[in-house]
C-alpha cells in the first residue's frame, strides 16, 4: 500500500514575506505578488514567483529589451525547476535549472507545514537583499474549478 504524496499538484501563491532575524516583515514581490509552485507525482519541482503588474518590453522579441528592461525583469522574477524529496518536516528542492544562476545545482532546504487546503513553506536563514532573513510562503491548491 503506497501513501499519497501531499504536495503533490499545482499550489498557487497567498503571500510571500520574509523575516529578519529582529523580526522586521517585508514582502519583496508586495503583497499581491503572483506565483506557483508545482510538485509531480515522480519527484519534479518547479517554481515562477513575480511582481503583479511588471511593465512590458518596448519590444516583443523574447530574447530582446534594453539593458535596463532585462535588469528589471530579472530584478521582479525568481524562478527554478529540478527534483525534490521529503526528508522528515523538510523537503528539498534539488535545483537544476534557476534565473539565480548561483542556484544551479545547489540542494535548497524548505521547512513545510500542512494546513487545510494550504502549504507554508519556509528557509532556513539565507542572504536576501544583502541581510540573513528566512522566507515564508504560504500556498493554495490550485483548482480550475
Amino acid at each position: 500500500m503506497s501513501v499519497k504524496n501531499p504536495f503533490v499538484g499545482t499550489w498557487l501563491l497567498l503571500s510571500w514575506e520574509n523575516r529578519d532575524e529582529e523580526g522586521n516583515v517585508t514582502y519583496p514581490f508586495g503583497k499581491d505578488a503572483i506565483g506557483y509552485i508545482v510538485y509531480s507525482e515522480d519527484g519534479y519541482i518547479s517554481v515562477a514567483l513575480m511582481t503583479a503588474n511588471r511593465p512590458n518590453f518596448a519590444t516583443d522579441d523574447i530574447l530582446g529589451g534594453t539593458t535596463e528592461e532585462r535588469a528589471e525583469a530579472a530584478k521582479t522574477y525568481v524562478t527554478y525547476c529540478g527534483e525534490y524529496e521529503i526528508k522528515g518536516n523538510t523537503v528539498i528542492h534539488h535545483i537544476k535549472a534557476s534565473l539565480f544562476p548561483n542556484w544551479v545545482g545547489v540542494d535548497q532546504e524548505r521547512f513545510f507545514e500542512f494546513k487545510d487546503d494550504r502549504l507554508t513553506l519556509s528557509t532556513p536563514l539565507i542572504l536576501i537583499s544583502r541581510k540573513p532573513q528566512t522566507a515564508y510562503l504560504i500556498w493554495k491548491r490550485a483548482s480550475l474549478n
